[in-house]
């Protein structure tokens, strides 16, 4: 091995950058004016400031021998990956070494004797550049990874935490229904003591009124008897009043313990309701707006339901979060496709792309009716005008009906009492906020066809549309809370009836599956009369809280009748029916839920509504419908009523 006198010099002249480029070089005279030699092949070892490494393989003897004599001059330039242009410099030996191998290779320390500055420059922001890459990139990789890995860790903390929060409400409504009975078991065998002792009480008044004749008669055998007697039924009345005293000392504790899992699940009740709001919020897609109505079936994943979008504009005005509202009011201001005006029954969630092509007047009106609530709320018109344009189309659609009734929609032949209840909340509303004259005078034809074609049976209070006599459950929930009690009665309709009648017909109380296995009994509504199905009682948890809703409404009319024990009938029922709704939360089964609280659409999937479709598939699919109208039933608003 050959080395340079001044080798260990020049190493600790320069600070070097490990990096490889390509470089060609070749041998001039040491005035510059001849080239002694063809381009020859080499690579960067590493680069300073002041000069480079040049690795070389397989250079010729007569080549390395002018190269260490100092007897020329080496011209090179040097390639940088992404430039246009080469880096030139004439360079003079500094030092040299031979690297033994199969191969015979070189390096050569060369000095830069002429180099332009600002290539000089480019060359070593580019040699440090390439030297952090890889540890930049390495180091990129180690923090993306940790941040997954944490971002994973408290996605499943969070769930984890969700999921246990949900099981602990439905743990709560368990226990205190079982308090419940047994307070009511209390209270009848304390029922049956006090009749017991009031009838020993009487026995005791009349065998001493007895005893009391014997002695003024001086007939002492038979008053021995009566004192007999008298004993014999003092024992058992005070045998009975011990047991009453220990069942009332019972009834405190079992009350104080019903008060306890009361509190608890008033807590857990709030809790869990801002969890379902937050199943809301983490599933908005950023870019469209609307949201997944069925979280878990996948013949319908991504699809977003016109009628779930409009609910969740009416929740998001509940919690005053407007801006996520305006979200999907920009997309059907903006990018909604339409036929003639109308919008379609569903979109797909990430680009907005019609997911079904088909036209319904319901849906059109919920989304106008939402739309009015949100001007109601925020002051802001500027969406007022797609209300108004869906109420033309409904108006249109009106007008050429000889009893102004609203088909199913443009093509349909069909009538619907639903969609009429609708389109009457609609224009009421729109004539309040619009101060219009055709909206209220749309609204009282609207109710004329409902007098005429829904409530003109005595037997059957509401009927599901024109010449159509099956029950369905909303009707009768969205008659109360479309039209109003008061309403209601001024046309010559009983409104307890319509609710004692669907309570009668429709509810049930079946088994739920949880997501764990547990089963729990659900009270609730049905789709339609559990004897008009083969399939067997099933819970809509949408159209219970729609019931929810009915029986609040109920209750606070009485209320401002002055009807206090009538109210409290209906409040009861009104809080029972939600407490079971409870039982039916369960946490979201998808990763971008983050296990937050949601309700299935039913107690069974994929089963016959009754009405025309089924529910969806999937054990335990989220339904935007049925959380949706499940806060709204928590907080007793009627999202067909203009507040």
């Amino acid at each position: 091995m050959k080395k340079h006198s001044n080798l260990g010099a020049e190493r600790r002249k320069y600070i070097r950058l490990d990096t490889v480029l390509p470089v060609q070089f070749r041998l001039e005279s040491l005035d510059s004016k001849q080239s002694l030699s063809p381009w020859v092949q080499g690579f960067t070892n590493n680069i300073g400031h002041g000069g480079i490494c040049l690795s070389v393989n397989d250079l010729s003897p007569e080549l390395i021998k002018l190269i260490q004599e100092k007897k020329v001059k080496l011209a090179i330039e040097i390639d940088i990956p992404l430039s246009g242009k080469s880096v030139c410099a004439s360079v003079s030996l500094a030092w040299t070494k031979e690297i033994g191998g199969l191969t015979k290779r070189y390096l050569l320390g060369l000095d830069y004797e002429k180099i332009n500055p600002g290539q000089n420059y480019m060359l070593i922001r580019y040699a440090w550049a390439k030297k952090l890459f890889l540890p930049f990139v390495a180091l990129s990789i180690l923090i993306l990874s940790l941040s997954l890995g944490f971002g994973a860790y408290l996605n499943i903390q969070l769930t984890h935490k969700n999921k246990m929060l949900v099981e602990e409400l439905v743990g709560v409504l368990q226990e205190s229904k079982l308090v419940k009975q047994q307070l009511e078991q209390i209270a009848q065998e304390r029922t049956v003591l006090q009749v017991k002792i009031k009838t020993l009480a009487s026995q005791i008044k009349s065998v001493s009124e007895k005893k009391s004749e014997s002695v003024s008669l001086a007939v002492v055998d038979n008053t021995k008897e009566l004192n007999g007697v008298i004993l014999k039924l003092v024992q058992e009345r005070d045998l009975l009043q011990a047991k009453l005293v220990a069942l009332q000392l019972n009834e405190k504790a079992v009350q104080a313990e019903s008060l306890r899992l009361e509190t608890k699940k008033v807590v857990l009740e709030k809790a869990n309701l801002d969890k379902m709001y937050q199943w809301f919020k983490v599933r908005q897609n950023p870019r469209t707006g609307l949201v997944m109505s069925f979280e878990g079936d996948k013949d319908i994943a991504s699809w977003a339901f016109l009628y779930d979008q409009a609910l969740l504009i009416q929740v998001y005005n509940k919690f005053s979060d407007f801006s996520r509202a305006k979200k999907i009011l920009d997309f059907f201001a903006n990018d909604a496709k339409r036929e003639d005006g109308w919008f379609l029954n569903a979109y797909y969630v990430d680009d907005g792309a019609p997911a079904e092509f088909v036209l319904h007047c319901g849906p059109n009106i919920w989304l106008g009716l939402s739309i009015v609530q949100y001007t109601q709320a925020t002051g802001d018109k500027k969406y007022l005008r797609i209300a108004e344009e869906i109420a033309q189309n409904i108006i249109k659609l009106q007008n050429s009906d000889s009893d102004n009734g609203i088909r199913g929609g443009p093509q349909m032949s069909w009538y619907s009492t639903e969609h009429h209840l609708d389109a009457y909340a609609f224009y009421k509303m729109l004539a309040r906020v619009t101060n219009m004259d055709k909206y209220e005078q749309a609204a009282e034809k609207t109710l004329s066809w409902l007098v005429q074609h829904t409530y003109d049976r005595q037997d059957l209070p509401v009927k599901r549309g024109k010449g159509d006599s099956t029950i369905a459950t909303d009707t009768y929930a969205w008659s109360i809370a479309a039209i109003g009690p008061a309403k209601l009665k001024s046309i010559g309709m009983d409104p307890d009836k319509i609710m004692e009648f669907v309570e009668e017909n429709c509810s049930v109380e079946v088994n739920f599956s949880r997501p764990g296995g547990q089963v729990v009994k659900i009270q609730g509504f049905d789709f339609a009369p559990q004897r008009n199905v083969s399939r067997g009682g099933v819970v809509s948890s949408e159209w219970t809280a729609q019931m929810v809703v009915s029986f609040k409404i109920m209750a606070d009319y009485y209320l401002k009748k002055g009807e206090a024990d009538k109210a409290a009938v209906y409040q009861n029922k009104a809080d029972n029916y939600l407490g079971q709704l409870g039982k039916m939360i369960i946490s979201s089964p998808s990763p971008s839920g983050q296990g937050e609280g949601c309700l299935p659409y039913a107690t069974q999937d994929y089963v016959d509504t009754g009405h025309g479709w089924m529910t969806p598939k999937g054990k335990h699919t989220g339904s935007v419908s049925g959380t949706a109208y499940t806060i709204f039933a928590y907080y007793g608003i009627n999202p067909l009523e203009l507040k």
